[in-house]
């Protein structure tokens, strides 16, 4: 009985993405008109005139959000991680003041800052670039991250510092060599919900990316009912399709690491 009850719930939590997917095999006319999931006749063509539907085709802003997905993903984890460890093992003046900052930062809604940063980066004239949104993750800008693998780092033994200082090893060759190896449960939380984070980012990149060639996904997919001169929802919905897939394949190949990076910094 339980097992159709999880079921059920299953199902119903994925009625609107089967939904989705069967409408971008429909006819527009048929997509509201029909609720169920079995398509009859499948209009494969939505794919192809929804590829080509806006003023570049969609492997160009596909490129744009990988690529800044993939500089967000190494900035994450290369800054972020180094951040945790001078956190978590080195002492230094104003050490609680700065971690209780970038608590404080966590608090803070994007909406309060995004206003100064924009007038920064306008001022640097660099907006309509993915330095932006890019230059940030190299300087250790999401606390949340941090605090994840200052969580991890404070889990492992001393004794490894003091078995690699003994054998002549400073905290660069401690960092990289000794504790970064044990800390791939977290670099790979961060890599996976920094992957889901960016890709789905809509608000910053709307506001710094405001040429059509720059466009991201998201920008895409909110632009392209604005682009035509009627509502075609099949070709819309099969960018929007082609576009989860990338978020099922990092969450699939991740969440191992997923699973076990938030099990062992949570129990800290």
């Amino acid at each position: 009985m339980k097992q159709l009850v999880v079921l059920a719930l299953a199902i119903l939590m994925l009625y609107p993405i089967l939904w989705m997917v069967a409408s971008s095999l429909r006819a527009p006319s048929e997509i509201f008109a029909n609720s169920g999931l079995v398509v009859r006749k499948p209009v494969w063509s939505n794919y192809s005139e929804g590829w080509n539907a806006l003023t570049y085709p969609f492997s160009r802003y596909f490129m744009n959000s990988f690529l800044i997905v993939a500089c967000a993903i190494l900035g994450n984890i290369f800054t972020c991680s180094m951040a945790a460890y001078a956190f978590a093992r080195l002492k230094f003046r104003f050490r609680g003041l700065l971690f209780g900052f970038m608590l404080l930062m966590l608090m803070v809604p994007v909406h309060v800052i995004i206003i100064p940063q924009y007038i920064l980066w306008n001022s640097l004239h660099l907006v309509n670039t993915f330095v932006p949104l890019i230059l940030p993750k190299f300087l250790a800008t999401d606390g949340f991250f941090t605090f994840l693998m200052y969580q991890f780092i404070r889990g492992l033994p001393r004794d490894l510092d003091e078995a690699a200082k003994i054998d002549g090893a400073g905290h660069i060759r401690i960092f990289f060599q000794v504790l970064l190896p044990l800390m791939k449960p977290a670099i790979g939380t961060t890599a996976v919900f920094t992957f889901i984070w960016t890709w789905n980012d809509f608000f910053s990149q709307l506001i710094y990316l405001t040429k059509p060639e720059m466009y991201t996904v998201p920008i895409a997919l909110r632009t392209f009912i604005d682009a035509q001169s009627q509502s075609s929802f099949g070709p819309m919905f099969a960018m929007s399709v082609a576009s989860i897939i990338p978020l099922l394949i990092v969450f699939t190949l991740g969440q191992r690491y997923l699973v076990e990076g938030i099990a062992t910094t949570g129990g800290k």
